[in-house]
């Protein structure tokens, strides 16, 4: 059976390709290979509405099933944001557009603060809709972290060189692959939706069902 990576943003779709690999996913495929659709307008005022839009739009329109997450990163001293709008925060204030653009945005409004006050959390929620486009299951979950002065590694994509992980004195671009995958906001989120399709007992491949 083939899956849907609902999601253009090709470190994303990295990410998950590699979470779903290591559960033994036999076949599956993602925005970037389906670029004759429409965009979804991301409209939810929470990471699981967007989620859930995505999915269960990308599934009708490909009649197929359809994984989707939203996610991003909520800052404490900005009251939660940049949060549902993190891969466009520089360009909602004309800052700019993408990675380097909104992580120079987010050093320049937490400029001056100490340490304390930097903490801050990736948010992840997964969608998971049938090909009807009826959305079957959700989860959710979270990384604890603080915000640093300067980025740190070259790994990941997004926020990654700013998070620090305190537990591990690593930010979350200069971990590994694999470790990253077994701490972030989004395996564990896949982890805890796998757990509820094996539960369900939902009609997908043993694979998929053992992420």
């Amino acid at each position: 059976m083939k899956i849907l990576i609902a999601s253009t943003n090709r470190g994303k779709v990295r990410e998950f390709r590699q979470i779903l690999a290591d559960g033994g996913v036999a076949e599956f495929t993602d925005l970037t290979e389906h670029a004759e659709l429409p965009a979804v307008e991301e409209t939810g005022s929470t990471f699981l509405a967007n989620a859930c839009l995505k999915a269960g739009q990308y599934a009708k329109l490909l009649e197929m099933w359809s994984l989707a997450d939203d996610s991003g990163l909520a800052v404490d001293a900005l009251e939660g944001k940049p949060g549902v709008f993190s891969a466009r925060w520089a360009a909602m204030h004309k800052a700019g557009e993408g990675d380097a653009d909104n992580n120079a945005l987010l050093l320049r409004q937490l400029a001056g603060l100490p340490a304390e006050r930097r903490t801050a959390r990736f948010v992840c929620a997964v969608a998971l809709a049938d090909p009807r486009g009826r959305v079957v299951l959700t989860a959710s979950d979270s990384v604890e972290g603080r915000i640093l002065a300067e980025p740190r590694g070259h790994g990941g994509f997004g926020y990654d060189p700013l998070f620090l992980v305190e537990a591990l004195g690593k930010t979350t671009g200069e971990l590994p692959a694999e470790e990253k995958h077994r701490i972030s906001h989004r395996g564990k989120a896949l982890r805890r939706l796998a757990a509820l399709m094996e539960r369900t007992g939902l009609p997908l491949s043993d694979g998929f069902n053992s992420i």
